[in-house]
């Protein structure tokens, strides 16, 4: 016998509700999983081509928040032995060697199912950029040599390339801006963009460059020094120059092939280095360097004998003569007649700013004045009682105190620091537990993590789940008060 008309509406009532409060179920699963479960982690590689030496880093973050941000984080840094690959010139093969090592513990540390889904780069900067001038065939075959090294790894391997000075400046600003949650931050429960005047500076100083890198105040007025993007649906508009040639090491060698010219004998007094100081060196390394201009007078197979005199003051003068600031005809101009606007805001001054300054103590956000003395006491401070207080660190030694007053010549004279404006400069090796440069920066711009847009899907598929999860809701309350007045209509019968 068949079923009654009421009953079959009672049943059908029944099943709509099973079905809605089980598909209801269903999103709150799939909500809690989202929720709840761990995301798997991204990882990427980038190695720092540098002038003086190659480092390797390497960064995760969770694979359902690429679109985010503050969820990248470092996990390793390793240094590369041995000089930057510039130097392998003779013998490009050995630049690709020299990456092993450093890549190989890379890939100790993350899965090894995860290796062919790593992408990797390898930017060079100021050192191969002088390379290229000098010898662009030299140059090609090293970035090959470093290729096919890291095409035959098993890793993503993007590629490798030599930086434009603009782009390391404005990586290095993404940085340093994105670990201290500049560009976007998480609040209340919602994705918030920081006001602008909390934006810091990048100052870089590398081998055989430096960076100036931050937002000023007014219009930037020479275009070819601005560089604009857009960053989580907000506009940026920076001012960047990068110095070639104008790097700590660079700038040492021609300081003494300076004093070198001006020197009517194969000994030289050098007053950046400490009294005491004596060693012999060959003159033809020195005019190796593209930033050094030969004269035909000077006899390149003899060997020089430096002599220190610490004499600070005549060193900031030699120092000076590096500069050309007679060209600077405007008043917002740096040196060598490049535009600059008035610095404005908070800086972050890492790389050899940060190593030079932390050797002296002088990290600590000390005044000028502090600043200016300890460096020339140091300056002034005997060779052998400068060797004997800092024994193992004899490679850069002699070096500090040169560099010590170049960065107060370079940030001072050349980007027009003043008193009132050098508190605000912090000399960091990191920030948000990641070392500063471009790195981070460069990946993120090649891995398309940084959007334009602000990250606003994820609020809508929050939106779209809990409306359908309501309307499921409501859908199962009406189905089971149809069926109970089905049921009651049935037994008033």
């Amino acid at each position: 016998m068949g079923l009654s008309r009421k009953e079959q509406v009672f049943i059908a009532l029944l099943g709509i509700a099973a079905a809605s409060g089980l598909t209801m179920l269903l999103l709150v699963l799939v909500k809690a999983t989202n929720v709840f479960l761990p995301a798997d982690t991204k990882f990427g590689i980038v190695f720092d081509a540098g002038s003086s030496h190659t480092s390797l880093f390497v960064y995760q973050w969770p694979a359902n928040k690429e679109k985010d941000t503050g969820v990248v984080s470092q996990t390793l840094a390793c240094q590369i032995e041995g000089p930057g690959i510039s130097s392998y010139a003779s013998d490009p093969t050995q630049a690709g060697e020299s990456l092993k090592s450093c890549l190989e513990e890379a890939l100790a540390l993350i899965p090894q199912t995860q290796h062919q889904e790593t992408p990797t780069f390898l930017g060079a900067t100021a050192g191969m950029r002088l390379l290229s001038q000098k010898n662009s065939s030299q140059a090609r075959d090293i970035l090959a040599a470093v290729s096919l090294t890291l095409s035959k790894s098993p890793v993503d391997f993007w590629g490798a390339k030599i930086l434009a000075g603009q782009d390391e400046g404005a990586f290095g600003w993404i940085t340093i801006n994105y670990v201290l949650g500049m560009l976007l931050k998480y609040s209340s429960g919602q994705w918030i963009l920081p006001e602008e005047r909390t934006l810091v500076g990048a100052l870089d100083l590398g081998g055989a460059s430096t960076q100036i890198s931050f937002m000023p105040q007014g219009p930037i007025l020479n275009q070819s020094s601005q560089v604009s993007f857009r960053l989580y649906g907000a506009n940026y508009r920076i001012y960047t120059h990068s110095y070639l040639c104008f790097g700590r090491d660079q700038v040492l060698i021609r300081l003494l092939a300076e004093l070198a010219q001006n020197s009517s004998e194969p000994r030289v007094q050098h007053p950046c280095y400490h009294s005491g100081y004596q060693a012999t060196l060959s003159l033809a390394p020195v005019y190796e360097s593209p930033c050094v201009h030969t004269t035909d007078s000077l006899n390149l197979t003899q060997n020089l004998t430096v002599e220190g005199t610490g004499n600070p003051r005549d060193c900031v003068a030699a120092l000076r003569n590096l500069f050309n600031s007679s060209s600077c005809k405007d008043q917002d101009c740096a040196f060598n007649g490049v535009y600059q606007p008035p610095v404005h805001g908070q800086f972050y001054a890492f790389s050899n700013f940060y190593y030079t300054f932390h050797f002296l103590n002088l990290t600590s956000r000390q005044p000028l004045n502090i600043v200016n003395d300890t460096v020339w006491k140091f300056c002034q401070t005997p060779w052998k009682l400068v060797e004997a207080s800092y024994p193992g660190q004899e490679r850069w030694l002699r070096d500090y105190c040169a560099s010590g007053l170049y960065i107060l010549v370079l940030l001072l004279e050349g980007y027009k620091f003043n008193e009132e404006t050098w508190p605000n400069i912090q000399f960091q090796k990191q920030a948000g537990g990641m070392d500063i440069g471009w790195t981070l920066g460069y990946m993120l711009n090649l891995t398309g993590m940084i959007p334009a847009e602000a990250p606003t899907q994820w609020r809508a598929q929050s939106y779209s789940i809990w409306t359908a999860g309501v309307v499921f809701a409501v859908l199962t309350l009406v189905a089971i008060l149809g069926a109970a007045a089905v049921q009651l209509f049935w037994t008033q019968d």
